[in-house]
C-alpha cells in the first residue's frame, strides 16, 4: 500500500516552474491570462489546448477547463478566452525558434519537442511530397502537453525490480492513458541507472528506445529529463528499428521503452531477451484482463517474457499502483 501512496504524494511536489517554461513559448495575450491562474490549480495543469476560433482550454485530473478572461476555470465556454489565428501563428513561431525548417523533421510525426521536455501536437494541412508526409502548413489547432519530471517516484517500488545480484526483472507498466506511466517508467530508468546504494544495487547501462520524446524529453542532443547517468536515448526512432539499432550498437543491459503493442514490438523485445537484454515497457490498458483480451499483448505475457507486471490505475488520484504482480504466477507481490 505504501508504494502507491507514495506515487500519489509525490504527484503534488510536481515544480510550478514547468508551467511557466510553457508561457515563454505563448503569445503575450494568452501568456497575460495563464499566468493569473491560481498556483495550487497551475501545478496540476497537463495540457494547454490552442485550437483556431475555439475557447482556450486546459486539461488537469483528466478533466477539461476554458478560461474566462479573468483568469478563472469554468465548464462552459461563455465569457472565455478565444484563440484565433494571430494566437496560433505567433505561438507557433516562438516553438520554431521562427524557422519552421528547423523543425520540419519533427512535424512529420506530428509533434515538436521544446526546451524542457515539454511535447506541443500540432495538426493542420498535412504536405505531400515524394517521400510521403514532408511537413505541417496552415496550423490550427496545438496540443501543449507540460512535462512534469519527479524525481524519486519510483523509489518505493524498486525493491519489485531489482533483482539481485544486479539485474532487473523484465517489467511491464500497464495502466489507462494519463494516469502517470511515463513518469513512472522515467524515473525507474534513472534508478536503473545511476544505481540505488540502499538496495545494495549499482547502476548498470540503460538503452531508451523515446519514439515521441516523452521520456528523456530531448531537446537538440540533450535530455530534458534526468534519465541516469548509464543512460544511451535513440530519440524519435519507431520501437522495433530502436532496439535493433540498440542491441547492435550500445551493448545496454536493460532496453526501456513507452507503449508497446505493435507486432514488430513483440519481436523486437524476443530478440532483445534472446541477446540477453532485459527489457522494461508500458502499454495502455485497464487491468491485466484488458490486455490478456488483446491478442499480440496476450502471447507475450502467455510466453511469461514479463516477470513483473505492475497496474497502475486512478483509483485513488492519478498514479495509483493498484497492484505488482509475478508475471508466472498472475499473484501479488506486493507487501
Amino acid at each position: 500500500m505504501g508504494a502507491y501512496n507514495n506515487f500519489i504524494k509525490s504527484k503534488k511536489t510536481c515544480k510550478v516552474s514547468a508551467y511557466y517554461e510553457i508561457l515563454d513559448f505563448l503569445d503575450s495575450e494568452l501568456t497575460d491570462v495563464l499566468s493569473k491562474i491560481p498556483k495550487d490549480i497551475i501545478e496540476r495543469v497537463e495540457e494547454i489546448r490552442l485550437r483556431n476560433g475555439k475557447p482556450l482550454m486546459i486539461n488537469l485530473g483528466n478533466k477539461d477547463y476554458f478560461i474566462s478572461k479573468n483568469a478563472e476555470l469554468v465548464s462552459e465556454p461563455s465569457n472565455c478566452v478565444y484563440i484565433n489565428y494571430k494566437h496560433i501563428v505567433k505561438t507557433f513561431q516562438l516553438i520554431s525558434n521562427y524557422s519552421i525548417y528547423s523543425i520540419e523533421e519533427e512535424l512529420k510525426n506530428g509533434f515538436v519537442t521544446v526546451r524542457g521536455g515539454h511535447r506541443v501536437g500540432v495538426t493542420g494541412k498535412a504536405i505531400y511530397g515524394i517521400n510521403g508526409l514532408e511537413t505541417i502548413r496552415d496550423i490550427s489547432s496545438l496540443n501543449i502537453r507540460i512535462a512534469k519530471e519527479i524525481i524519486g517516484v519510483s523509489d518505493a517500488i524498486m525493491e519489485y525490480i531489482i533483482r539481485k545480484p544486479n539485474t532487473i526483472y523484465n517489467t511491464l507498466l500497464v495502466s489507462p492513458p494519463q494516469c502517470g506511466k511515463t513518469t513512472l517508467l522515467r524515473d525507474i530508468i534513472r534508478n536503473i541507472s545511476n544505481g540505488m546504494c540502499d538496495k545494495k544495487f549499482h547502476g548498470i547501462k540503460v538503452g531508451v528506445v523515446d519514439e515521441r520524446s516523452e521520456i528523456g524529453g530531448t531537446y537538440r542532443g540533450y535530455p530534458q529529463n534526468d534519465v541516469g547517468v548509464r543512460t544511451d536515448i535513440i530519440d524519435g526512432c519507431q520501437k522495433y528499428e530502436g532496439i535493433m539499432l540498440l542491441l547492435r550498437s550500445m551493448s545496454p543491459n536493460v532496453i526501456a521503452t513507452d507503449e508497446i503493442g505493435d507486432e514488430k514490438d513483440i519481436k523486437a523485445i524476443h530478440e532483445a531477451i534472446k541477446a540477453g537484454v532485459k527489457i522494461i515497457s508500458t502499454v495502455h490498458g485497464n487491468g491485466l484482463d484488458d490486455i490478456l483480451s488483446k491478442p499480440k499483448l496476450k502471447n507475450i505475457i502467455s510466453e511469461k517474457v514479463f516477470e513483473r507486471i505492475i497496474l497502475i490505475d486512478n483509483s485513488k488520484g492519478v498514479g495509483t499502483i493498484q497492484d505488482i504482480v509475478d508475471g508466472f504466477s498472475f499473484k501479488s507481490v506486493m507487501r
